[in-house]
């Protein structure tokens, strides 16, 4: 296979076009191109009167590609060979492992565990995502908080009600394989070449199933509504978890459990440093959504043009002389803001988008960052405190401010 970088594309391009642009870079017939697949494509708009695709181009020949590279001549082309995931093979240690939490984290765990010839246990604190929609959709409404099945709980994790964005800055060519599990599993094919791929929340959501069906036929043991409670161990090894479900507590036997209870499993969070569980504080971020309307972003970026492109994203950041950042994050373009509250009395919100990316606004997290000596505390989870001082100040704050009769909000 040959990979040629560099290449521009113009907007409305098609496949035709896309092989007529390869054959020219590699000085061969077009019938000597047996398949052409973008790898990477993301949108130059530095000049208004010049936007245009920046791809990657994977090419495969049915004559000899080592000789046609030789004679082309071509600084955009190199020989690739196709990505290969290898799993390794675990041993049967008796006692099946136990993975907590279904989000991101929790799934791959599961498919590489399964990959492997294992076949874990898995709990989730929340509900299937179908039913977890449910519960939703009524707090969206006006309804009660579901604490433990909400837009942080439960099957597929926060990035169900989210966006799907499946972007990193990690370079490691694994990563391409969780592009390649969401595709096979229902994602669209944009997210396996897209700079800034993202599934959406109505896109996601099936592809979480359809997981979950693959993780049942390999004989994994998912158990819905079911919270870590403690975690068992002797002579310093794990030989066990308390778990309660329903209101029951049980025991199950384990020598393993991988946590994947995500950023707002607080009790958990208190749980594991009672039990002395080495940890330490990070640095993280706090801040606010802002919203706009998603024509004048598109507008702004893509001139008058925007029509024929995909909504706009942006990146904003900035490091002041006090070494603190200030920066966007999670942009959504044509998006929503929701709530994402997953305690009582807490104000959180987060932004979700569909595939199509065609609501009126488009909005982002505003954040900046705050590291573990601007809280004054010797706590280990003084940062969890801290965030949640600030959720509960901004319910307070919401009440206070709340729009008369007639008044309207954006």
């Amino acid at each position: 296979m040959i990979r040629l970088s560099s290449v521009r594309l113009p907007i409305g391009y098609t496949d035709s076009i896309i092989k007529r642009i390869c054959s020219k870079e590699l000085s061969v017939e077009e019938s000597a191109i047996s398949s052409c697949s973008l790898f990477r494509r993301s949108i130059d708009a530095r000049r208004k009167n010049d936007i245009h695709y920046v791809t990657s181009v994977d090419v495969t020949l049915n004559i000899n590609e080592s000789a046609v590279l030789s004679r082309a001549k071509s600084k955009k082309a190199a020989i690739k060979e196709p990505y290969r995931y290898i799993p390794v093979k675990a041993k049967d240690q008796g006692k099946r492992p136990l993975i907590v939490g279904m989000g991101p984290a929790g799934l791959f765990c599961a498919l590489t565990l399964i990959r492997s010839g294992v076949r874990p246990i898995i709990i989730e604190r929340g509900e299937k995502v179908d039913d977890r929609k449910h519960s939703v959709d009524l707090f969206f409404s006006g309804g009660a908080l579901d604490t433990e099945s909400n837009v942080q709980f439960g099957e597929g994790g926060a990035g169900a009600f989210s966006d799907g964005k499946l972007n990193t800055g990690t370079k490691d060519e694994r990563a391409r394989q969780v592009l390649l599990e969401f595709f096979a599993h229902g994602a669209p094919e944009e997210i396996l070449y897209d700079a800034m791929p993202h599934i959406g929340t109505d896109r996601l959501r099936p592809t979480i199933r359809n997981i979950r069906e693959e993780l049942l036929k390999a004989g994994c043991d998912i158990r819905y509504r079911t919270k870590l409670c403690d975690i068992l161990s002797k002579d310093s090894r794990v030989v066990g978890a308390q778990v309660e479900s329903n209101g029951r507590k049980t025991i199950l036997d384990c020598n393993e459990i991988v946590l994947c209870i995500g950023h707002s499993a607080r009790d958990t969070f208190l749980m594991l440093r009672d039990k002395g569980v080495l940890m330490e504080p990070k640095p993280f971020s706090v801040g606010v959504r802002i919203e706009h309307l998603r024509e004048r972003i598109d507008r702004s970026l893509y001139g008058d043009q925007h029509t024929l492109l995909p909504a706009a994203y942006y990146k904003q950041s900035v490091h002041l002389n006090s070494g603190r950042g200030v920066y966007t994050f999670c942009m959504c373009p044509g998006g929503l803001v929701v709530a994402a509250a997953s305690e009582e009395g807490a104000l959180v919100t987060n932004g979700m988008s569909e595939f199509a990316r065609d609501r009126i606004n488009s909005n982002s997290a505003l954040l900046v960052s705050v590291s573990p000596d601007d809280i004054r505390s010797d706590d280990t989870l003084k940062g969890m405190y801290f965030q949640r001082g600030l959720e509960r100040k901004a319910l307070a704050g919401a009440a206070t401010t709340r729009p008369s009769k007639g008044s309207r909000t954006s």
